[in-house]
């Protein structure tokens, strides 16, 4: 097998850590070959999923190795990466050889994949079938429609992955909090965060097949990166309760030492100095003819922040994290302004409410499939309305002008 060592530096998941300090082992990467392939064909039939056992729909983006061998019959093997489950024990897991298959036909086809033939299985895999609610028939709060008080997360929205179910349970917990102390939901939009997508895609659009949260669903994936998360979200869960002040504290530290370190290095200018050459020609980068400011230095893809420790400019208050968020808002400030624009766009549709007392039969021009659509939906805003499959640009505008009119019949009746 081929040795897949960790990270050398652990990037750690909270904000609230700078730095992991953990024994690292390494995973081990194979791959299943023709006689794999052989047993996997001549049991087919004793496969739940293709002896018509299990009925339902499987996950397009983790597919069992027998879906695998059926579906990429040019393929002459897979990868299965070999991952120790923990420190103190031999137990491994075969990540890549999910499968249905009895323990008969696992144990032998295991043992045909290099490494792994004296293997003994511990926990045989499995396969499982679920059902699941219409999600379209949620709230973005992740509320029933229909059930007052009533909040649904996880694989019973359709959703598939432990990330998925984690984030909406995250979601539905705070909303229910939210619900019992007569409060606003707390409810992220798809440029705030993924997991604002992901409700999104989910509510509005509903789902066929197992969903799984992808950066390609998100069309403002240059805002939701994970070094500004904390950025983005903390101000939310504040809100709600969840961020307690230390948390706070070391949040708008960071915010500040961000958006004072940015000032500062507009201020400093760079001269083409012997010293200052050298140091441009080492790095592989355009020498300047006259003064330049430090930031519009860090632009360049060949200096990063770290480089001008080098000529002494650089701020020891700033820790990784910092610098970090320094150098990405230098480098990719015309990108994400751009970013910004869309978002901003985006929101002013997403604040327009549409009343929870609509009749969209009243409403002349909406098309049937539109009205149809609409009044199963529910949306919350124009911007929700205009993602649900089979509501047009031009019922949109329909919408819209008859939302205005009631409106301005609303603010009539009240000056009456």
């Amino acid at each position: 097998m081929k040795e897949q060592p960790g990270d050398e530096i652990i990037i750690p998941f909270s904000f609230m850590n700078d730095s992991i300090v953990r024994e690292q082992v390494p995973c081990w990467l194979t791959y299943t070959n023709s006689r794999t392939h052989e047993i996997i064909r001549q049991n087919l039939h004793r496969s739940p999923l293709y002896s018509g056992v299990i009925e339902g729909v499987g996950a397009r983006y983790c597919p069992s190795i027998e879906d695998k061998v059926v579906k990429f019959k040019d393929k002459e093997s897979h990868q299965v990466f070999i991952e120790p489950e923990g420190l103190d024990t031999l137990e491994m897991y075969a990540q890549g050889l999910s499968t249905s298959m009895p323990v008969d036909v696992q144990i032998a086809m295991y043992r045909t994949v290099p490494g792994l033939e004296n293997v003994e299985i511990m926990r045989p895999a499995y396969a499982i079938e679920y059902d699941c609610i219409d999600p379209t028939q949620l709230k973005l709060s992740l509320e029933s429609k229909d059930i007052e008080g009533m909040f649904f997360a996880g694989q019973i929205n359709g959703s598939s992955g432990y990330e998925e179910a984690a984030a909406q349970g995250l979601i539905a917990g705070i909303n229910a909090v939210q619900y019992i102390k007569d409060k606003p939901p707390l409810i992220l939009d798809r440029s705030q965060a993924y997991i604002g997508v992901l409700i999104d895609d989910l509510v509005t659009k509903g789902t066929n097949e197992p969903y799984r949260m992808m950066t390609s669903r998100a069309e403002y994936r240059l805002l939701l990166r994970q070094d500004n998360a904390d950025l983005r979200l903390t101000e939310a869960g504040r809100k709600v309760g969840l961020v307690d002040d230390k948390r706070y504290d070391r949040y708008m530290k960071k915010k500040e030492l961000v958006e004072k370190e940015l000032e500062r290095i507009k201020e400093i200018i760079i001269s083409p100095t012997d010293r200052i050459l050298e140091f441009l020609e080492r790095k592989g980068t355009s020498l300047i003819k006259s003064g330049i400011t430090l930031y519009d230095l860090l632009k360049r893809p060949e200096i990063g922040y770290d480089d001008i420790e080098e000529l002494g400019f650089d701020n020891k208050e700033l820790g990784r994290q910092e610098r970090e968020q320094v150098e990405i808002q230098i480098k990719y400030e015309g990108y994400i302004k751009k970013q910004i624009r869309q978002a901003e766009q985006f929101k002013k549709m997403e604040n327009k409410i549409i009343p929870e007392d609509i009749e969209y039969d009243d409403i002349s021009g909406l098309r049937i499939e539109a009205r149809q659509k609409l009044k199963e939906i529910k949306p919350r805003s124009i911007g929700q309305a205009s993602r649900i499959s089979g509501v047009s640009p031009a019922d949109i505008s329909v919408l819209m002008v008859y939302i205005e009119k009631m409106r301005r019949s609303k603010i009539f009746e009240k000056r009456e």
